[in-house]
């Protein structure tokens, strides 16, 4: 489930997995008239939401009672992922997992949030190698995000780092929000604890 922007990973997914293993569907709300076959495969018992949270279970941990999983990921940015998630109800119904030991991301000719943030190929590679137990399955999904950010730098693209890691080394110049800001507070705060103790 995707909406629409530029620099997507998810078609360098669809084209790197067997025919009928990948489907992309565009769009914001997936209502039961306009998809039935998605809200089908929502309810089946072996579909999982690869998105993270309080509520969601390491991916490794996940018991493998099925033959096969479902796995659904929602692609865009931080932002328009949550909105999508916000506005399906029935994807707060599913098993959430999520990836707690993420590789350094390959993409560096976008600035990711943070420095363990990956892209939909990267999470759906790391996904599908832990399912799989397929470790190798990495390398050749994401051979084509690692072409296409050469062919990038090639022609004057520059690597980037990620937002975390600006904002930390003072690098970052665009106004910080105020969950940042907060979480900045707190961590000056906490620091201050430890140097008291």
């Amino acid at each position: 489930m995707q909406t629409s922007r530029r620099l997507k990973t998810a078609p360098m997914l669809y084209h790197g997995l067997a025919p009928g293993k990948c489907h992309i569907i565009v769009g914001k709300r997936f209502s039961e008239q306009r998809y039935p076959q998605v809200n089908e495969i929502l309810r089946a018992p072996n579909t999982i939401l690869l998105y993270p949270g309080v509520d969601a279970m390491d991916i490794q941990d996940l018991p493998h009672h099925y033959h096969s999983f479902n796995l659904v990921m929602l692609d865009g940015t931080w932002a328009q992922a949550k909105n999508i998630y916000c506005a399906n109800n029935i994807l707060s119904c599913l098993k959430k997992v999520q990836i707690n030991d993420n590789p350094v991301s390959k993409y560096v000719i976008r600035t990711q949030p943070t420095d363990s943030s990956l892209s939909t190929l990267e999470s759906a590679a790391v996904a599908i190698s832990i399912l799989e137990n397929r470790p190798e399955i990495i390398e050749t999904l994401t051979k084509p995000l690692d072409a296409l950010c050469k062919f990038q730098m090639n022609f004057g693209a520059v690597q980037h780092q990620s937002k975390e890691y600006k904002i930390e080394n003072g690098l970052w110049n665009k106004p910080l929000s105020k969950k940042i800001l907060k979480k900045k507070e707190q961590e000056k705060i906490n620091c201050t604890h430890q140097t008291n103790s």
